[in-house]
């Protein structure tokens, strides 16, 4: 069985739905016949490569919230990782363009290590200093601790068309099965979940589309659960209140 997930690198639930879709894989009996492919979704593609700003800037900028809205957004994402088990910088982390980023991520398939490099790169965006943006050495350096030959990123990065093909046909691809966010997951052409679902959810599409059920139909889930899309990433607030955050 394959299941196919869209993210993107700059989107805090494709952070915390990773893991929490990890989770109930991880409990599947059938988990050893199941293929997971990350594909591409950008969630800012109009942003410049230079283009970087801190998060909280470009939130402010973008969506007219406050900065009091906006770091509290951060806040409360910060929380959901931690229930997660990941760390989550909920200060001074940037904000960019990540088309580079998805171009390597389908390099790495071919060499069999997109599951490593996928980690490293959210793991360098959500939790440490140094940005990934507007660094091509950074990406060099977390595809060589990836296990990928550094010199051979070096010459992806140098041409801007290499896979750049892969990723549009990927977000070509998520229009046409009516993906507006991400994460978004599609089970062997059969059950599609969208947003960082609870692992409950998770496991039980997983069990479902084991059948191989022949129509793509949503799995039954909170309605309110984190999603990012082109206007910005729900956060659930006390009160049953939202604040959009996009990073």
């Amino acid at each position: 069985m394959r299941v196919e997930i869209w993210s993107d690198i700059a989107c805090p639930w494709c952070y915390v739905g990773k893991a929490r879709f990890e989770k109930a894989l991880a409990s599947f009996p059938h988990r050893e016949q199941v293929e997971v492919v990350h594909r591409s979704f950008e969630l800012d593609p109009g942003r410049a490569k230079g283009d970087i700003q801190p998060v909280i800037t470009m939130l402010t900028g973008k969506y007219g919230m406050s900065e009091a809205q906006a770091q509290a957004g951060e806040d409360n994402l910060g929380a959901q990782a931690a229930a997660e088990g990941l760390p989550y910088r909920t200060r001074g982390r940037d904000h960019g363009n990540t088309f580079d980023l998805h171009r390597l991520l389908h390099f790495a398939r071919e060499r069999g290590r997109q599951e490593e490099l996928l980690d490293r790169f959210y793991t360098a965006n959500f939790a440490e200093e140094r940005s990934v943006f507007g660094d091509d050495e950074r990406l060099v350096e977390l595809a060589g601790a990836a296990g990928l030959d550094t010199d051979a990123v070096r010459e992806v990065l140098a041409d801007p068309e290499a896979y750049a093909d892969a990723v549009r046909a990927d977000e070509r691809e998520a229009a046409e099965l009516g993906a507006n966010g991400v994460p978004f997951f599609v089970l062997d052409r059969t059950y599609g979940v969208s947003g960082a679902q609870p692992a409950e959810v998770f496991t039980q599409a997983l069990t479902r589309a084991w059948g191989d059920r022949p129509a793509l139909r949503p799995v039954d889930g909170d309605t309110g659960a984190g999603a990012c899309g082109p206007d910005g990433c729900a956060v659930p607030q006390q009160g049953n209140t939202q604040v959009g955050t996009d990073a």
